[in-house]
């Protein structure tokens, strides 16, 4: 497995590729992360990791500094998931220069929901990854890059981006690795203590009862809806929760459903310090 630093060697170390997989990831990898890197493994010539945690989509007030950093760590659990080049660029190798020129996302589905609470968030998150896709797949006719639907709104903002700027890019959706209990993996569980951890999995499962209760209420739905999201979010209050949004969205671009749309249930709260987000089609 390589390892490289600037665009000029990775471009170097996929000369011969024809068809790139890629996985963008901000490091401190866990079982999921390792599934999206199995998954790109059959579908290209040669699978690509990179590895940086992106300045540009975190709030001034948010975990930049302190976001977990474990490289040695996680280029082991690549290499023995069969990543062949691992692209860990520093922030000069990405941004040489301050980045003023940056790719916004349709307010319609960039402004609401993640991007209502975290405004700029999906701007950092689409300008970093043209950006690794530019390095990547720069010169090729055909690439595939994989994420995980547990970030469901990114993936669709991604999409988005590929279809629109007409990149020769597959997206590829994987489901949401999770523990036994059914908690979403993500790197920011590491941040919840012991009883934290245990509770953590109630949001899962305020979202799923979200979901039956939308499917109970069927051709009503449009009518009760504001209801059943206000209920499953007093819910996790109650257990000290802070929630941000419970909602109930049509999969095809998180508006607010009709009767026979396709469903999708998603959430973000937070427990003590920790914001958790997690989703579930139905």
């Amino acid at each position: 497995m390589q390892i490289v630093r600037s665009i000029d060697e990775l471009r170097v170390a996929l000369g011969a590729s024809h068809k790139p997989s890629f996985v963008p990831t901000m490091g401190n990898l866990h079982d999921g992360h390792l599934r999206l890197v199995r998954e790109a493994q059959s579908r290209g010539d040669k699978t690509v990791a990179s590895i940086f945690v992106n300045r540009l989509q975190f709030l001034p007030h948010e975990d930049f500094d302190s976001y977990p950093r474990t490289f040695e760590a996680d280029c082991t659990k690549l290499e023995a998931n069969g990543c062949d080049v691992v692209f860990a660029p520093r922030e000069t190798d990405l941004y040489p220069q301050p980045q003023t020129v940056k790719v916004h996302a349709d307010p319609a589905l960039g402004d609401i929901l993640e991007g209502q609470f975290r405004p700029g968030f999906f701007t950092g998150v689409s300008t970093v990854v043209m950006k690794l896709f530019m390095s990547v797949f720069a010169g090729k006719v055909q690439g595939v890059a994989v994420f995980g639907k547990k970030d469901y709104q990114q993936l669709m903002v991604i999409r988005q981006m590929v279809r629109q700027f007409a990149l020769p890019i597959e997206i590829v959706g994987v489901d949401t690795c999770r523990a036994e209990d059914g908690l979403a993996l993500s790197s920011r569980n590491g941040y919840l203590s012991e009883s934290e951890r245990t509770e953590a999995v109630q949001l899962s499962m305020a979202l799923r009862a979200l979901g039956r209760d939308a499917l109970a209420a069927a051709n009503a739905l449009s009518t009760h809806l504001h209801a059943l999201e206000a209920k499953a979010m007093e819910g996790l209050r109650q257990r000290g929760w802070q929630p941000d949004y419970l909602t109930v969205r049509r999969r095809e671009d998180l508006q607010a459903p009709q009767a026979g749309d396709a469903l999708v249930v998603l959430g973000a709260a937070r427990l003590g310090n920790t914001r958790l987000i997690d989703n579930f089609e139905i």
